[in-house]
C-alpha cells in the first residue's frame, strides 16, 4: 500500500483509540475538577460498563443473527445506555462508600488514594468471581464490524470504527454543552472553582459531587461497551486503557474537559501513527514501541507545559 494510505489507515485507528481514551479520561478529569483527587477506581467503572452492557445485549440478540439496520442501531443504543447506566451506578456507589465518608471526616489525600486503589481491586476481583474470571470474552456478533462505510483517499473506515468515533463525538459534545450551559454544569464549575463559596451561594456540594461521579461513570461505562464490542472484555480489561486515559487527561490538562478530549485523541493518534510511520527505516522502530512512544510524548509535553496542553480548568477551554 502507498505510504500515504498507510498513514491514513493508522490515523483512523488512532482516532478510534483516542475516542475511547477521551471518554474514559473525562471521568478522571471531572472528579479531579471537583475534588482535586484522582479516582483510580475509574478503570473498573469502565470495566463494569462492559460487563453490564454484555448482559443486556446478550439477552436481546443472538450470536450470528443479522437484524436490519434499525435493529442494529437500536441494540447499539441499548448497549451504550446499559453500559453507561451500570458505570454510573458503580461510580455513584464509589462516591458514597469510598470517598464521601473520608471527605466528611477531613481525611488526608493519601487516604482517598488508598481507598480508591482498594475499591479498584475489590471491583476487579468481584467481577472476576461473578463471571468465573474468563478472559477475552466477546459480545455476540450481530453485524459485520469490518464492513466499509466511508472511503477517504483510498482508505476505508469500518462500521465499528465509525460507531466508536460518532458515539464518542456525540457524548463529548453533549458533556461540553452540559457543563457550559446548564444549571448542573454551573454547579460543577462553581464547586471546582471554590467549594466553600459555592456552598454559601446555595450549591449542594454533596449532590454536585455525586452527580459529577455519575456523569463520568456513564461516559466510562459507555466506553466499556464500545471497547468490549470492538475487542474483548474481562475483569482486568480496565488497567491499560485506564492508565492511558489518565495519561490523556494529564496530557490535555487534568481538570479540563476539553483538555481530556484533546489529550485522548492526541494520545491515540500518536501511539497509532508514530511507531508505524512510513518514513522510518524498517527495524528502527515498530508497533511494539507503541506504549513507549505514547508515554514519551506525555513526558515531553509535561516538561514543556506541566499543566498540560490546555491547562487545569474545568469547563470551557482554559
Amino acid at each position: 500500500m502507498h505510504p500515504v494510505q498507510d498513514f491514513l489507515n493508522f490515523l483512523i485507528l488512532g482516532l478510534t483509540r483516542g475516542s475511547l481514551y477521551a471518554l474514559i479520561a473525562l471521568g478522571y478529569t471531572l472528579v479531579y475538577g471537583v475534588l482535586q483527587l484522582i479516582n483510580f477506581a475509574h478503570s473498573e467503572v469502565f470495566m463494569s460498563g462492559a460487563f453490564g452492557s454484555y448482559l443486556v445485549v446478550n439477552s436481546v440478540v443472538e450470536d450470528g443473527s443479522r437484524p436490519p439496520w434499525y435493529g442494529v442501531l437500536a441494540v447499539i443504543i441499548l448497549g451504550l445506555t446499559s453500559g453507561g447506566l451500570v458505570g454510573a451506578g458503580v461510580a455513584w456507589c464509589l462516591e458514597r462508600v469510598a470517598y464521601r465518608p473520608l471527605r466528611r471526616r477531613g481525611a488526608p489525600k493519601l487516604a482517598f488514594l488508598i481507598s480508591a486503589i482498594g475499591a479498584s481491586f475489590f471491583l476487579s476481583q468481584l467481577f472476576g468471581k461473578l463471571f468465573n474470571r474468563l478472559n477475552n470474552n466477546n459480545f455476540p456478533s450481530f453485524f459485520d464490524q469490518n464492513k466499509h462505510v466511508v472511503q477517504i483517499g483510498g482508505v476505508y473506515i469500518t462500521l465499528m470504527q465509525a460507531i466508536i468515533m460518532v458515539s464518542a463525538l456525540i457524548m463529548m459534545v453533549f458533556l461540553d454543552s452540559l457543563v457550559s450551559r446548564t444549571k448542573l454544569g454551573r454547579s460543577i464549575r462553581a464547586v471546582a472553582e471554590d467549594a466553600p463559596t459555592a456552598a454559601l451561594m446555595g450549591v449542594n456540594i454533596d449532590k454536585t459531587i455525586s452527580r459529577t461521579f455519575v456523569i463520568g461513570g456513564f461516559l466510562g461505562g459507555a466506553a466499556g461497551y464500545l471497547y468490549g464490542s470492538a475487542l474483548f472484555f474481562s475483569n482486568t480489561m480496565g488497567f491499560i486503557p485506564g492508565v492511558k486515559a489518565f495519561a490523556a487527561a494529564v496530557l490535555g490538562g487534568i481538570g479540563n474537559i476539553r483538555g481530556a478530549m484533546l489529550g485522548g485523541l492526541l494520545l491515540g493518534v500518536v501511539e497509532a501513527t508514530v511507531p508505524t510511520a512510513p518514513w522510518y527505516k524498517p527495524g528502527w522502530i515498530g508497533i511494539e514501541w507503541t506504549d513507549v512512544v505514547a508515554f514519551l510524548v506525555l513526558v515531553l509535553v509535561l516538561v514543556v507545559r506541566p499543566t498540560g496542553i490546555l491547562g487545569e480548568r474545568l469547563g470551557r477551554a482554559a
